[in-house]
């Protein structure tokens, strides 16, 4: 190695210093002290029962739950997410910054005052219901039901669907397209054989973004759920506020080992979708 080699690699490593410090003071450390909690009881003696009560009844269904809620959500912002997305392609409006911008809109506002806001929408008196009846339809009753945890997940997390799909499928080169078009493909056929497989990396990317927070929250059951819904976020959180510290690191845990094998099994999938698109 030369000189001037030696002082570019001395330069990367000063640069670097400050994101270790950062990624060790908020990342290692935090892990540590979570681990040590879920590992052993309120004597101090090592345990596995704090981890396997995920099992418990309580705990399980608020861990399927969870599921569902993640699930439902996903699946439903991947379905606006690519029509939107679309449409804005067709439209001419892709190549724009304000089409990313109307997108990243909604993420400038704090999270709790969107929340607050969809709450006071679908409240029994609340602007929904009103438009609904001034309109001659009965009136919804949502509020602080699965339905409006589900809604509330939905509006939460469907820009952190839309931002990877929108950069996948704005750099689909408008060859393969036109291509497909001039030898008799149909919309549907294009997006099927050509959209939608390029834009797997966006959607895949995009379905860990939304899946994890959805699936760990507790803010959007608190507030939607008026407290008769709870997520397993829910359940932790409780345990670090009211209850043991160390059945709540327990289950952070236990939940932390489900979210890293979903993510394993999406990135699986990720680069064996990449290594078979079908034309």
């Amino acid at each position: 190695m030369n000189e001037n080699e030696a002082r570019n690699t001395n330069k990367r490593a000063l640069l670097s210093g400050p994101y270790l410090i950062w990624i060790i003071a908020f990342t290692v450390l935090p892990l540590i002290v979570i681990f040590r909690y879920a590992l052993s009881d309120g004597a101090g003696h090592v345990t596995l029962s704090n981890i396997t009560a995920i099992f418990s009844p309580i705990h399980r269904k608020a861990l399927w739950f969870s599921l569902k809620v993640a699930v439902g959500c996903t699946l439903l912002c991947i379905l606006l997410s690519y029509p939107m997305v679309l449409a804005m392609k067709h439209l001419g409006l892709g190549k724009r910054g304000f089409s990313l911008f109307i997108i990243i809109l909604p993420m400038w506002m704090n999270f709790i005052l969107r929340i607050l806001a969809l709450q006071m929408i679908l409240s029994n008196n609340g602007l929904l219901n009103l438009l609904l009846t001034k309109l001659g339809f009965e009136p919804l009753h949502i509020a602080n039901t699965e339905t409006a945890v589900m809604i509330g997940a939905v509006y939460d997390y469907l820009p952190y669907m839309m931002l990877p799909i929108y950069t996948a499928i704005m750099e689909i080169n408008e060859d393969f397209i036109e291509a497909a078009k001039d030898l008799g493909a149909g919309g549907f056929t294009v997006f099927r054989k050509i959209i939608f497989p390029l834009s797997l990396p966006g959607l895949l990317s995009g379905t860990i973004m939304v899946f994890v927070p959805s699936m760990t929250s507790f803010v959007i059951s608190n507030l939607l759920g008026g407290g008769k819904t709870q997520l397993i976020g829910n359940v932790i959180e409780q345990e670090f506020t009211t209850g043991s510290r160390n059945l709540g690191s327990g289950l952070s845990v236990a939940l932390m080992i489900f979210v890293l094998i979903g993510m394993a099994f999406t990135m699986r999938h990720n680069t064996e979708g990449k290594e078979s698109v079908v034309w």
